[in-house]
């Protein structure tokens, strides 16, 4: 094709309103500079707890300016990605390359075979030429449940691919689907049909459920398969030798659904494990994943998804390849980023764990400035690429020739030779896990991955489409959300303190914005100290009598009236466009403060403790089941709390000290002579008690009110009331 003749396959368009935001953000620097201005002209010279009190909130302060800064740097220039798929489809349709998509679990109890079964068969759906499609579960948990899953998958597979073609399905994951469609009524004989299958698939659904709970697999299934003997040589899921077997060869004439069309290639792995070797979690699971399916179908293009990431979008695959096969642009692009998203999420997010701010605005700046980071999920990667090549702005890829590769080993004997590649020793003295793969030795590996493709030249694109691409689940209990978080913030500020910070790792290799861009996420436990800060001195300050803010008469009040109230309107105003709610919002802005004090806090220690050697880089895997009153409790909206945590400690304690100390400034404006005075000097640092308050309701609730299995436990609404009395009892005295 001719220069003059090029169409592009994507199309790149600026986000609107960026003026508008430089003029806000300038209005708000000018409010921090008066701020700054009037914490240095108006320093206390009293005594030694007014000094040491004004110099900690005049520093979290400037550590919430810093941080603003950072978040203000994606938001400068963005861009949105527009795919032209039917463009694809006319020019390239033959061309199309073969796709290796990556799922992986590691344990059966907390991540359910039936939900991994539903992902897989997402994937085996795709709206794509299945010969060129090649699915590959990693099981680091070694489980023969969920190889059993597997096995009901691919059997599954032969009458869920023509349904979901016939019907033109959407979402292709069975469990989602038939949990939300109608059964049609316009043809007796798809009616039948239709109900046929959902019979099939609650009956599969059903025997991989009741096999799961007994926790063992019944002689007559393990007669159905010969991979089942692998397990006669298993000693733990932490102790056993490589387990793969291919289910469906997509090479074989005979791997046909019931309308003999071929169908996608089905692998399961659980690569070797033994106690005196590290494995690497998820990271380790990839790599081996990647050395696998380079002998078994070797796909130029790897998908990744976590095990609970169902396709929600069965176009996809040829979104994702408007930017790889793009005949001017497409060359430079090292991976393609869609954004994670749930399906489980209340209408308010009760938890906030929606990403949907930075997935409308942040991710969009970072894309503008070299690209998105990797976040581990719903990602596309050329293979090469992820396998340590760096950009070559001269070669151009000749897609028919990375199809014509054909392997020529039976099935019987792939399953025998790649065992090697999946094994323990394998990756000692080879660049696997530090110049090959995903890296190794930091709980975020996708992060670091992501920024080493990004430093060897490569661009990476977030594409949004219309149609969410993938949906996952999100925590449904307070604790598991912390807990949760309190991983990512832990991994991204080791990543920050290692020599893979964006700042020295990627200086003079990637954009000066998109170093910047990186720092908001690897900083977000350091956000700890200061929100801790802000929390709870003002309030002990408000109960020794200490003022530290200007009075309400004074003019140097309208800087932080002016900050505070229109940097909240305006992020109130980013949620709503983005399609959430107000309530939405309120309670985003208290996980917001739960996890700044709780989660952030405890990551940012456990990393000092780690950078002092006494404790050990682990991982931990998001529970996605709950129980039945949990569920219940989580859809009407309603926080849990029922567990013992030392987080939950922190957050009773803060929220007891805020209403002591509100009740305590009630008291000082109700008794003192002269009502307007107090209200003048203390009014701000009332306000600011007040509006934690507002916050903590929930919290309250939960102490004090609530019946059910979610309240908070006694002990801790002992523990808090005692530390609160006795912290407002010393700082008064």
């Amino acid at each position: 094709m001719g220069k003059n003749d090029y169409v592009p396959l994507f199309e790149t368009r600026p986000v609107k309103g960026r003026i508008l935001f430089r003029l806000f953000a300038a209005s708000i620097l000018a409010g921090i500079c008066f701020i700054c201005i009037y914490r240095i002209r108006f320093f206390p010279l009293g005594g030694k707890v007014e000094r040491w009190s004004w110099i900690g909130l005049f520093l979290s302060e400037l550590w919430f300016s810093f941080y603003w800064f950072l978040t203000a740097v994606p938001r400068w220039n963005s861009v949105y990605r527009f795919p032209y798929k039917d463009r694809l489809s006319q020019r390239l349709e033959k061309e199309l390359p073969g796709i290796d998509i990556f799922i992986c679990t590691a344990d059966p109890l907390i991540e359910p075979p039936s939900m991994v079964m539903s992902t897989v068969l997402s994937v085996m759906a795709y709206d794509y030429p299945p010969e060129k499609l090649s699915i590959y579960l990693s099981d680091d948990g070694g489980s023969d449940l969920t190889f059993y899953a597997m096995l009901e998958a691919a059997i599954f597979s032969k009458n869920w691919l023509p349904f979901c073609k016939k019907f033109k399905v959407e979402p292709r994951a069975p469990e989602a689907y038939f949990r939300t469609a109608l059964e049609p009524d316009n043809d007796p004989v798809m009616v039948k049909e239709w109900l046929s299958v959902k019979k099939l698939y609650e009956e599969m659904k059903m025997g991989i459920e009741t096999t799961t709970k007994l926790n063992r697999i019944s002689e007559d299934i393990r007669k159905q398969h010969k991979g089942f003997r692998e397990w006669d040589f298993v000693s733990s899921k932490r102790d056993h030798q490589t387990i793969l077997q291919i289910l469906i060869d997509g090479r074989d004439p005979n791997a046909v659904d019931i309308e003999g069309k071929p169908l996608p290639t089905l692998v399961y792995l659980a690569r070797e494990k033994r106690p005196q070797y590290h494995h690497h979690f998820k990271a380790g699971s990839m790599n081996a994943l990647i050395r696998v399916s380079s002998k078994i179908s070797n796909g130029p293009i790897i998908l990744n998804l976590d095990c609970d990431m169902y396709s929600n979008n069965s176009e996809s695959i040829k979104y994702s390849l408007c930017v790889f096969m793009d005949e001017e642009k497409g060359d430079e692009i090292a991976y393609v980023q869609h954004p994670q998203n749930f399906d489980n999420l209340t209408k308010n997010e009760i938890y906030g764990s929606s990403f949907r701010v930075i997935q409308k605005f942040e991710l969009p700046g970072l894309d503008a400035n070299g690209g998105p980071c990797y976040i581990g999920t719903g990602c596309f990667h050329r293979r090469e690429a992820l396998c340590g090549k760096k950009y070559d702005k001269v070669r151009k890829v000749d897609w028919k020739k990375l199809n014509n590769r054909k392997i020529k080993e039976s099935a019987s004997v792939l399953e025998d030779t790649c065992k090697v590649l999946a094994s323990c020793t394998f990756e000692q003295n080879t660049l696997w896990g530090k110049e090959m793969g995903l890296k190794y030795g930091c709980p975020v590996e996708d992060v670091i991955t992501g920024l080493s493709i990004q430093r060897r030249g490569w661009k990476s694109i977030y594409l949004n489409p219309e149609r969410e691409g993938f949906l996952g689940l999100a925590p449904t209990t307070l604790l598991q959300t912390l807990v949760q978080n309190k991983r990512w913030s832990e991994g991204n500020l080791q990543l920050f303190l290692s020599r893979y910070c964006s700042l020295l790792y990627g200086h003079k290799k990637i954009p000066l914005k998109l170093q910047f861009a990186y720092c908001i996420y690897n900083l977000y436990a350091a956000n700890c100290l200061a929100t801790l800060y802000y929390v709870a001195v003002p309030c002990f300050c408000l109960l020794k009598g200490i003022s530290l803010f200007p009075k309400i008469s004074n003019p140097w009040v309208l800087p932080f009236a002016y900050v505070v109230f229109a940097h909240r309107a305006y992020s109130l105003g980013e949620f709503l466009w983005s399609g959430g709610t107000f309530q939405g919002w309120c309670n985003h802005q208290r996980m917001w403060m739960f996890n700044r004090t709780t989660s952030y806090l405890f990551s940012f220690f456990d990393i000092i403790l780690k950078l002092l050697g006494y404790s050990q880089a682990t991982f931990v895997i998001t529970e996605k089941i709950a129980d039945d009153d949990v569920s219940k409790r989580y859809e009407q909206d309603l926080i849990e709390f029922g567990a013992t945590s030392p987080m939950f400690d922190i957050l009773a304690t803060l929220a007891m000290l805020n209403l002591f100390s509100s009740v305590g400034a009630i008291k000082k404006v109700i008794l003192d002579a002269d009502h307007s005075k107090v209200l003048d000097v203390f009014g701000l640092q009332i306000l600011l008690c007040l509006l934690l308050v507002t916050i903590n309701l929930p919290v309250y609730q939960a102490l004090f009110f609530r019946k059910d299995n979610g309240r908070m436990p006694s002990s801790v609404t002992s523990k808090s009331i005692i530390f609160a009395l006795l912290a407002c009892t010393l700082t008064m005295y």
